[in-house]
């Protein structure tokens, strides 16, 4: 490798002693200046330098500063002209003397140029000190970077035998992995995908570049569903991403049905089956999938599984089964036979069911699900027209939120929640009653349309029934209604059902026990505001008379809380009412409960962990945009601090879980 000073020599540049020499012999008997400026004109260093030449000549009285300054000269010569990159040779922009500033310059691109000319260097192997091994891969690269930007390699190279090693394998490293991180290091920049996010995660993880494994875990977040939740949770726990492991157990407990259902529970141990099924916030409507899901579990392997059954069992709340489930399910199965701790356990679910009060196990313990997080979703509506406006409450937060606009103006609508979307059923468009159904997709803030109704209907009720959308009465624009329809989402198609007995607009709507019931409402015919109450049965597709409420109600609101429906507000003619009424189905009577704060017909209503929520309506003069909650343990009402932006009546009102 040639010298740096065999370099300078084949450049021309001369010692001191050599430059004091030549000066001698151009000037031997006195001053040479002339004889020197015309050698400098003649010399193409001083061409190429700019006056380099005169500057030496000058300076002919001090030889070693003499040498010194060619030797500086030429050195930067061929800097400028050679060595450089080309983004340090372009023009800085100097700012004219009145802009200018005294005090500290800082340049923002600095860092940034850094490590890119770092990285070029690095790829051409140019000072180098350490080369990184993975799967016998080769990575060259520069310590100083590497600990700069890692704990990991920082106490690799500062503090162990590696500090003094030019070549280091890295054991369970994968190669790929590692050339991604080595890239991020210089770069900061990484593509993390599907093929690469498990070996870049536990890459990054090991060498302590916590933004990159950050990254990984945002990924797999992104990608976790029902299908694959249980391993990421399991892989996120042993690299200890604590975020990602939290975000998968919740997601775990509020999708337990689904999860249940994918071979990533079938796999699991029984330990892992068990921790499941234990926890008290799994989201489960009823404990028979839980039965349901050990039964099948113990069926995958059974000769290897049998052993673990009573283990099983004992997590699963048998007490709190039908008690016809249990007999004709639970003591039949063949899985339990010969059991006798599963016989046990049976036992106790029956006794319980004789005489709870005597039975006080874990088993015995409701579950109690955490859930999403939910907002109160409210569409459309009258303000004074019929408007698209979609706002949303966030129950956490407190605050109102604008949603995607419908498609089309429409109050008077019914609203049915059929999966994760939103319903928007019938309605009235402003000049026209409709039988078109618009679609809102929570997770997409966005709107599309379903199959239309069979008849036209505005201020009709809404419900959802065994899966399946319901709407009930109705005005068509000519006459009052007393038809009903079913959707199936399977056939994607509405048909008629069983008529009411009673012709019912500005009906309200609710489900308990698996039976349909339609409150008050307006009779057209008769032009009767109405108290009378009827109710369906889809197994027999038939309707008939329950007890009548104690007063008139049409425009009334209708919700349900455990297995009670409220009939909340409405109007019989001119008069408004603040007053409300529960039903017991089991008694077949209506009795009062607290009056509202305020007047309301027309008002939305959705019953939400054990709060009745009513949502705007109209007083008899203007629209409302409060919302008032109902609370049965206390008997009381409260309004919620925040009103809606507008004030609305006939608006549609939901409660659905909140997009993650």
């Amino acid at each position: 490798m040639i010298s740096l000073s065999a370099l300078l020599t084949s450049l021309g540049v001369m010692s001191g002693q050599q430059n004091q020499n030549a000066n001698q012999q151009q000037q031997p008997g006195g001053n040479n200046n002339n004889n020197q400026q015309q050698q400098n004109q003649n010399n193409p260093h001083h061409n190429a330098a700019g006056g380099g030449g005169q500057i030496a000549a000058n300076n002919h009285q001090n030889p070693a500063a003499e040498g010194s300054m060619e030797r500086g000269s030429c050195l930067l010569r061929y800097a400028s002209q050679n060595s450089l990159d080309e983004s340090s040779q372009k023009h800085i922009q100097r700012p004219n003397s009145k802009d200018r500033c005294v005090g500290q310059y800082h340049n923002e691109l600095h860092t940034t140029r850094s490590f890119e000319a770092m990285n070029e260097m690095r790829k051409q192997n140019l000072l180098c000190d350490v080369t990184l091994i993975a799967d016998d891969i080769e990575i060259p690269a520069h310590k100083m970077v590497l600990a700069s930007c890692s704990p990991y390699f920082y106490a690799m190279f500062t503090g162990f035998e590696e500090s003094r090693q030019g070549r280091i394998t890295l054991q369970g490293v994968d190669h790929r992995a590692l050339e991604l991180l080595i890239e991020y290091v210089y770069t900061s920049t990484v593509e993390v995908n599907e093929d690469n996010v498990q070996v870049l995660l536990t890459a990054a993880n090991l060498l302590q570049l916590t933004d990159v494994r950050d990254a990984c875990c945002d990924y797999l977040q992104t990608q976790l569903d029902a299908s694959n939740c249980l391993g990421i949770r399991d892989f996120a726990d042993m690299h200890g991403c604590v975020d990602l492991v939290n975000y998968a157990e919740q997601y775990i407990e509020q999708h337990f049905n689904e999860v249940i259902q994918f071979d990533e529970f079938l796999n699991l141990t029984s330990e892992q089956v068990i921790s499941l099924i234990r926890n008290d916030r799994i989201s489960v409507a009823s404990e028979e999938k839980v039965y349901e899901c050990v039964i099948n579990w113990i069926r995958y392997d059974p000769t290897l599984r049998d052993q673990y059954t009573a283990d099983l069992m004992e997590h699963v709340r048998l007490p709190l089964l039908s008690k016809e489930y249990i007999t004709q399910n639970v003591d039949k199965e063949p899985l339990l036979e010969g059991n006798i701790v599963c016989k046990n356990l049976i036992i106790e679910a029956l006794t319980y069911h004789l005489l709870p009060n005597e039975i006080k196990t874990q088993r015995t313990m409701p579950r109690k699900p955490v859930g999403f997080p939910k907002i109160l979703l409210v569409i459309g509506g009258q303000a004074p027209k019929a408007i698209r406006s979609v706002e949303c409450y966030d129950l956490r937060e407190e605050k109102w939120y604008q949603a995607a606009e419908m498609p089309n103006r429409r109050c008077r609508a019914g609203l049915a929640v059929l999966g994760e979307k939103v319903h928007a059923v019938g309605g009235f468009n402003g000049s026209l009653r409709v039988r078109t159904v618009d679609v809102y997709d929570p997770a997409t803030d966005q709107w599309s349309t379903s199959s239309s109704m069979e008849a036209r209907r505005s201020t009709l009720g809404v419900a959802v029934l065994n899966g399946c959308i319901y709407a009930v009465g109705g005005f068509d624009g000519t006459t009052g209604l007393c038809s009903a329809e079913v959707y199936d989402p399977k056939t994607e198609a509405w048909r008629f059902i069983a008529s009411m007995s009673t012709r019912r607009s500005s009906v309200g709507v609710g489900v308990v026990n698996g039976l349909l019931y339609a409150v008050g409402g307006y009779d057209g015919f008769t032009r009767q505001c109405l108290s009378s109450v009827e109710r369906y049965n889809p197994e027999t597709d038939t309707w008939y008379q329950v007890a009548d409420m104690s007063a008139r109600r049409s425009g009334a609101g209708v919700g349900v809380l455990k297995n009670i429906l409220y009939a909340v507000g409405g109007h019989d003619g001119p008069m408004v009412r603040k007053s409300v009424e529960a039903y017991d189905p089991e008694t077949n009577q209506w009795h009062s409960v607290a009056d509202m704060s305020f007047c309301r017909r027309n008002a939305g209503v959705v019953a939400h962990d054990g709060l009745l929520y009513v949502v705007g309506g109209d007083d008899g003069d203007s629209n409302l945009s409060s919302v008032e909650v109902y609370s049965p343990e206390t008997d009381t009402w409260r309004i919620l601090p925040a009103a809606m932006t507008i004030g609305r009546s006939y608006a549609g009102v939901c409660m659905i879980d909140k997009p993650m």
